[in-house]
């Protein structure tokens, strides 16, 4: 919230000042519904992407907790659109009740909307053809149709392994995503496409490092987490294995080679503030 903005929250009583996971997940449907009556293609990202993603993997979500037990799930809204739809977007949102943050130089430059919930409840950001605000900016343009009403399960993974510092939550999100989905060279509605990830991080030597990192991460910390059970984690570790496989067995280019010999003497991530996430 900005200086001069002010946020009235009202909620039903019985929620208890915590806005149930439901309402993100049932508003990120709608708003991705209405858009496309209007001919606007937008698509759920983040947490809530992820779970909308991963609907059948209910009682594995719930046993993880994702932010602790008697947390708030989640804390707003992300979706990818494409920037041609810009110009739409602030009507659109106003359709919906939805106020508009007021623009700064930050999210004109990193080609960002936010809007807020018309009780209060959270707010909506939403982010034109490319995911600037990142450790590793990924680029959206021509993959929004791929999955509905989220951007596909392989760039769902992709927008969490590439978070340099890999929290817990992210780890979370990941596991959620990979109990949840078959690891295939190919892109389908409940596939992660091994081939797209490792032809992605064979050409950007960073992305790669900060991906098999997490990936080896995920590894080592899965036999800690006792609210996994055997056969789940054995299946996680699988799939893990399979991604890192397809992406040490890809050729990689000149580019991607000359960058490895430096490696991490030299920062390979661009920095990313807290509070533009």
């Amino acid at each position: 919230m900005r200086k001069g903005e002010e946020i009235v929250v009202r909620m039903p009583k019985e929620w208890g000042g915590i806005v149930p996971s439901e309402a993100f997940l049932s508003e990120a449907r709608r708003i991705v519904e209405e858009a496309e009556k209007k001919d606007i293609i937008l698509r759920a990202i983040g947490g809530v992407g992820i779970r909308l993603h991963s609907l059948d993997s209910a009682d594995f979500c719930k046993r993880l907790g994702r932010l602790g037990l008697g947390q708030q799930e989640f804390s707003d809204l992300d979706f990818m659109a494409y920037r041609k739809q810009r110009n739409r977007m602030e009507d659109f949102f106003k359709s919906l009740s939805y106020r508009k943050r007021i623009t700064t130089l930050s999210t004109a430059s990193s080609e960002r909307h936010v809007y807020f919930h018309p009780e209060g409840w959270f707010s909506a950001d939403v982010f034109f053809d490319k995911l600037i605000v990142a450790n590793h900016p990924m680029d959206f343009r021509e993959r929004l149709e791929l999955d509905y009403p989220t951007i596909a399960a392989t760039d769902l993974l992709l927008e969490k392994l590439q978070i340099v510092t890999f929290s817990e939550k992210d780890l979370k999100d990941t596991l959620i995503l990979l109990i949840s989905h078959n690891i295939e060279e190919k892109d389908g509605k409940e596939l992660i496409n091994a081939k797209y990830i490792a032809n992605l991080l064979s050409k950007d030597w960073g992305f790669w490092y900060t991906t098999t990192n997490n990936l080896k991460k995920i590894e080592s910390l899965l036999p800690k987490m006792e609210n996994i059970n055997d056969e789940e984690r054995a299946d996680i570790i699988s799939k893990v294995n399979k991604l890192l496989d397809y992406i040490e067995s890809e050729p990689k280019t000149t580019g991607w080679k000359l960058r490895a010999i430096v490696g991490p003497r030299k920062v390979w991530y661009q920095h990313v503030e807290t509070d533009e996430l």
